[in-house]
């Protein structure tokens, strides 16, 4: 589509310089490329139009109805339709009988450890974090021999959520000399703290503040309903960047140093941080500090006592999975709209200031398939993103594009690719979840998924979905995957640091 982007190149020693196109004038093409050139313009028709608008000046008018109800009066589909679906909600009433059957929660692949229990995130945009923990607690149950456990979620939530509030302040300060109407730093400040994340931004969490067992920071209402608590923090925020904002003029108009400057709004950021703190720690809960020692008092899966002692970057580090560490994991992507072998990261987009850079190496879609696979074999649960809205039922726990009778009911055909839904905002990563299984044919190749969802055990199959095959084609974005179990060019290409920079505003910076 010709669309132009920044670079970063985050490890210049290992970054190459893109090679320069040639000048228009040095391309010639040869005898062979004009001839091609001149069959394909010949070939070339504007076509006379079938018939005149009955608009002339485009709007609706009635006798577009007319036409329109004219020829679907006599069409017995339609009148079928008309009849059953205006008493029904389509979604139900046009679920494929055929598709719910064949979508079998069977998988002759599955990881070699069973996690319980399900997880619910209730009312919260918190998916990617019960995502990350529900493959964290994997190796923690496996080591300490447990029937049941969950890391807290509320416990990486209060630093994620503390942290984008510092992030938007800073960010606030970089840009401070913008227009407020500015495209970037509107929107920024649209979704400045949302419940969302990426991969990398909770690597950032775990790195910095490490886990704890959720009996030792629980939920509260507020985590479980973060809406009210969101949009107290977005408001005090919104203001915060203001006031941050008019000091900086206010400073550049001083004698002041730079330096001198800049500890002067650091300072004022700390003090407006406190009152974010002050909320958070009220509605939350005061969390352990990460470097603070903890007792985890538990039964065994035999009902035997036990005691883990340590810090929660200790905890965290005990039972991360030496060979599959989180910080060796990266995100595979499959964006058609974008060059494949390349790395791509969006502006703007993190949670802890100067921490790990959101990265994707977007790559052709077998490749997310085999790694998936490929991790499911050795034992590793997949965090995965991808689109959960489109063409699923949470009844029985299908994704399925084959699920809804919408072309037959209503004589209609859905046109759009994996890359055109992405352009027209018909779709993005809206949701996290992890694979656990996986039924290959006799070939080898996955037919469907095994997928944990984290909205409690009475969606889906006792908490689980179904993925199939085509589905995952068309709605999966990302699957994060070791460097250890990643082809090795794409780790190549990870490692180079050379990333392509995607606008703010991308689908790409979707928040799962």
């Amino acid at each position: 589509m010709g669309r132009v982007h920044s670079r970063l190149n985050i490890s210049p020693a290992m970054g190459s310089a893109p090679s320069k196109p040639a000048p228009a004038s040095q391309v010639v093409p040869s005898d062979g490329e004009k001839q091609s050139l001149v069959d394909s313009f010949s070939s070339l028709h504007v076509s006379e139009p079938e018939a005149a608008p009955l608009s002339a000046d485009g709007s609706l008018s009635l006798s577009n109805i007319s036409s329109w109800e004219s020829s679907l009066a006599s069409d017995s589909k339609t009148q079928l339709a008309r009849t059953v679906l205006a008493q029904s909600n389509i979604k139900s009433i046009l679920t494929s009988r055929s598709a719910i059957i064949k979508d079998s929660h069977v998988f002759n692949t599955e990881v070699d450890f069973k996690t319980d229990p399900i997880t619910n995130q209730k009312s919260s945009g918190r998916c990617w974090l019960f995502a990350t923990t529900n493959v964290l607690r994997y190796n923690v149950m496996k080591k300490l021999d447990l029937k049941d456990f969950q890391c807290s979620q509320s416990y990486l939530f209060f630093y994620d959520k503390l942290n984008k509030a510092n992030y938007y302040l800073e960010l606030s300060l970089q840009l401070a000399d913008l227009p407020l109407d500015d495209r970037l730093v509107d929107n920024l400040s649209g979704d400045l703290i949302s419940d969302g994340g990426q991969w990398d931004m909770a690597v950032n969490i775990l790195e910095n503040y490490g886990i704890v067992p959720q009996v030792l920071y629980p939920e509260s209402t507020h985590s479980s309903l973060s809406s009210p608590l969101n949009t107290l923090l977005k408001t005090k925020l919104r203001e915060h960047a203001l006031i941050l904002r008019d000091l900086s003029a206010s400073l550049k108009a001083s004698s002041l140093s730079a330096d001198q400057m800049q500890a002067t709004l650091r300072s004022k950021k700390e003090e407006l941080l406190k009152e974010v703190y002050t909320v958070m720690t009220a509605t939350l809960g005061v969390p352990p500090r990460p470097d603070e020692t903890f007792t985890y008092d538990y039964y065994d899966k035999d009902s035997k006592a036990h005691a883990w002692t340590g810090t929660p970057l200790q905890f965290y580090k005990a039972f991360a999975s030496r060979q599959y560490a989180p910080s060796s994991c990266f995100s595979l992507i499959n964006d058609p709209r974008n060059d494949f072998g390349k790395l791509y990261t969006v502006d703007k987009l993190g949670n802890v200031w100067g921490g790990r850079p959101v990265l994707y190496v977007n790559t052709e879609i077998d490749n997310l398939k085999k790694a998936v696979v490929d991790m499911v074999k050795a034992g590793v649960p997949v965090f995965f993103g991808c689109d959960v809205g489109q063409f699923s039922e949470n009844g029985n726990g299908i994704m399925d594009i084959d699920l809804m009778e919408y072309e037959n009911a209503f004589n209609i055909k859905f046109g759009l690719t994996k890359a055109q839904r992405l352009q027209v905002n018909e779709s993005a990563m809206t949701h996290a979840m992890v694979i656990s299984g996986v039924h290959l044919d006799a070939s080898g190749n996955p037919v469907r998924y095994k997928v944990e969802n984290s909205w409690g055990p009475d969606v889906g199959d006792k908490g689980y979905f179904v993925m199939t095959d085509k589905w995952f084609e068309q709605f999966v974005y990302q699957v994060v995957v070791p460097k250890a179990l990643a082809p090795k060019e794409l780790v190549k290409v990870y490692e180079s640091g050379d990333a392509v920079v995607l606008p703010h505003w991308d689908p790409m910076g979707a928040l799962a």
